[in-house]
């Protein structure tokens, strides 16, 4: 039996869907709120720019635990409790940075970030497909990624703007998120319910296993997933740093707009990507990650903010391409009975990308200084990026009827 409501009509669903996108960009701005705020935070409490990456990395932890814990919770108790549930951590999150006297406050603050956005990715991005109108299904999809990846690039800008223009720079941000937060549950709370069938939920990790005859398929997605991936980490964790200190620009605002810049082109290098097919856009987005790569290694060697800018829009419109083209090519392709696993076991991926590619960075950072750092940085991503594209061509190549 269909677990979801099927007895809403169109007219009823008009608003649902979009009142959940906002939801969820509010949940999702939470998780990236202290980006531009790291600096601060280093010279309020005293600790190296690695510690930053182990700060961001615990977050990606939280992720993880929950995908594999709760990724599917939302199946059996229903969607709303979920949501609600990701915004109550997204909300005490906000109140251990508020509070913060030192680093367990971050840490603690981080792990519940990273619990939340673990609930609300795939929940919140079903509950916005469900709630749609079927003749906007489609574009309801388009709407769900593009409020997680907005949520996310938002975060760090309305971070930076308030904390360069307006008073208490560490606690202002957090408090509008807390209202922001206290606002969505309302607005979630009113939402309609789209599973009928409550069950309780099995409290085991869920498996992450690739069938045998889409392996191949998996690594090629799952290549190029990680190396975007580990781009969006490097924007969201380092960045920051590089611009104050490689690129000499001080303002706030300015570090959380270059963070803002690559998801926000990562959500049109996504929406490029449904027009051109998974065919062209997955190694075509690998063509610009490697692009993009070049101009970041490039401003930071010469320390050219704008070349770092325009690196950032062209990795992030590669990202956009290539993750938009593996999450489409993994769930096509991998039978029905494994879809839901083979989809979490390519997520699981991607977030490792998110900390384990930075903490990298942060400990380069020590040996041989933050520009060196950033260099090797780029040009893993750019080889591993590369090394999907010939691998794809080789998979075309091998291709039935080439």
């Amino acid at each position: 039996m269909d677990s979801r409501r099927d007895d809403v009509d169109d007219g009823e669903r008009g608003w649902p869907f979009l009142a959940a996108a906002c939801a969820f960009v509010v949940t999702m701005c939470g998780t990236t709120l202290p980006t531009p705020l790291y600096s601060l935070y280093q010279r309020e409490f005293g600790f190296s720019s690695f510690m930053v990456t182990v700060i961001f990395a615990v977050y990606a932890a939280g992720v993880i635990v929950a995908l594999l814990l709760l990724g599917s919770v939302s199946d059996f108790i229903g969607r709303r409790p979920v949501m609600l549930a990701a915004l109550v951590l997204s909300g005490l999150s906000a109140v251990c940075f508020l509070l913060a006297q030192g680093l367990p406050e971050l840490f603690a603050g981080r792990v519940l970030s990273g619990l939340s956005a673990g609930l609300a990715t795939g929940t919140a991005t079903v509950t916005v497909i469900e709630l749609a109108p079927e003749r906007r299904r489609r574009a309801a999809t388009l709407l769900a990624t593009g409020a997680n990846l907005g949520g996310l690039g938002l975060g760090p800008l309305l971070a930076g703007v308030l904390a360069q223009y307006a008073p208490a720079p560490l606690k202002l941000v957090f408090v509008v998120d807390l209202v922001l937060v206290a606002v969505s549950a309302a607005v979630v709370f009113a939402l309609p319910e789209t599973v009928r069938k409550r069950s309780r939920p099995p409290l085991r990790p869920q498996r992450l296993r690739v069938p045998k005859e889409m392996r191949s398929t998996f690594a090629a997605a799952a290549m190029a997933g990680f190396a975007g991936f580990a781009t969006l980490g490097l924007f969201t964790s380092v960045s920051p740093t590089f611009v104050s200190e490689v690129e000499g620009e001080s303002n706030l605002a300015v570090a959380g707009a270059v963070a803002f810049s690559v998801f926000a082109a990562s959500i049109s290098g996504q929406a490029l990507g449904e027009r051109l097919g998974p065919g062209r856009s997955l190694p075509g987005g690998c063509a610009v990650l490697v692009a993009g790569m070049a101009a970041i290694a490039v401003s930071l060697a010469i320390a050219s903010l704008e070349l770092l800018v325009l690196g950032a829009v062209i990795a992030g419109t590669g990202q956009g391409l290539s993750f938009h083209a593996a999450v489409r090519v993994v769930t096509e392709r991998s039978p029905a009975d494994h879809r839901a696993e083979v989809t979490s076991a390519l997520f699981v991926l991607m977030y490792l990308a998110l900390s384990i590619p930075v903490i990298g960075v942060g400990a380069l950072t020590v040996a041989v200084g933050l520009r060196s750092a950033g260099l090797i940085f780029t040009g893993c991503v750019a080889l591993l990026a590369l090394a999907t594209l010939l691998r794809l061509r080789a998979l075309s190549a091998e291709a039935p009827g080439r």
